[in-house]
């Protein structure tokens, strides 16, 4: 099979100053894209701000013979959002593939945390989403192509302690790519999630050297490529590190039918039934849930 390429195609990458931004940016330049490299340049919290590490990542993708652009604004504020992609198009002529990939960190037990804490995180990871693809979506929709690659996390799959910020705002992501893969079909938009295990500034505290070295986040970007081209899939969940990939779903079970015995004591008593895995399922939308109720009240 041929190479995946990006000629003439044009991307955004958010918070791609470092990391695996960095590292997904530069990749994609690599096999042809127009890259737009966006980066506030801002502490690990959110707070502070700079070109510069977004500027440098261009000079990298120019100096390989690539064509980018660097933007410093930022993606939770709303003309920030809509800036960055109207450079996009202003520059190159179009927007196939945003890889929405900036995020922030305030970490603390929910006991502990400040409502502040809660929102700064929200605000980024799931508004810095939102934000540029509300601007994006129409130019996707016109052109009839568009490729988007939202970043989850195990936390929000699974979670972790002293991350219920990061973990509310991560999996928030998973249900917008699950409505706007439906929506984007009939338009020949893709849209999946990354959920990525990497060693970049938000992880090198906890991660050894030894590990860390087997986590390079070169190590997620072939998968964030694939999810952004051509012959992507959608609607997936890929999960990636250390050259590993593997895919992440919401399963549910058959479950019960209590019928005229509705109480909590039947819900209690009929436990092993609910639970049972036997014939669980992944659904591709949520009227597929709806059917199974209903055909469980029809005695089917």
């Amino acid at each position: 099979m041929a190479d995946i390429r990006f000629d003439g195609k044009v991307a955004i990458v958010t918070g791609a100053g470092g990391g695996l931004g960095r590292q997904h940016a530069l990749e994609l330049a690599r096999r042809g894209a127009k890259v737009v490299v966006n980066d506030l340049g801002a502490a690990l919290d959110g707070s502070g701000g700079s070109s510069a590490a977004a500027d440098a990542v261009v000079a990298e993708i120019k100096a390989a013979g690539g064509e980018a652009i660097a933007d410093g604004g930022s993606v939770s504020d709303d003309a920030g959002a809509a800036n960055l992609v109207k450079r996009a198009v202003d520059a190159f002529g179009r927007l196939d593939v945003l890889i929405a990939n900036a995020g922030i960190l305030r970490d603390k037990s929910f006991g502990k945390m400040e409502l502040a804490d809660f929102e700064a995180v929200v605000q980024v990871h799931l508004m810095g989403t939102v934000k540029p693809l509300l601007a994006a979506w129409p130019i996707m929709r016109e052109q009839k192509y568009g490729r988007v690659v939202v970043t989850t996390s195990s936390t929000g799959l699974y979670g972790n302690f002293g991350q219920a910020n990061y973990g509310a705002a991560k999996l928030s992501l998973v249900g917008l790519m699950n409505t706007l893969k439906i929506e984007g079909e009939r338009d020949n938009i893709r849209v999946n999630a990354i959920s990525p295990v990497a060693a970049t500034r938000m992880t090198e505290n906890i991660l050894p050297p030894p590990i860390a070295e087997r986590l390079k986040p070169e190590y997620v970007s072939p998968g964030v490529v694939y999810l952004a081209s051509e012959d992507a899939p959608s609607g997936v969940i890929l999960t990636a590190a250390a050259g590993a990939f593997a895919i992440a779903k919401i399963y549910e079970t058959e479950g019960a039918y209590l019928g005229d015995h509705l109480s909590a004591e039947a819900v209690r008593d009929n436990w092993g039934k609910i639970t049972d895995p036997t014939g669980e399922q992944s659904y591709a939308a949520g009227q597929e849930q709806t059917q199974k109720f209903l055909r469980r009240v029809m005695g089917q």
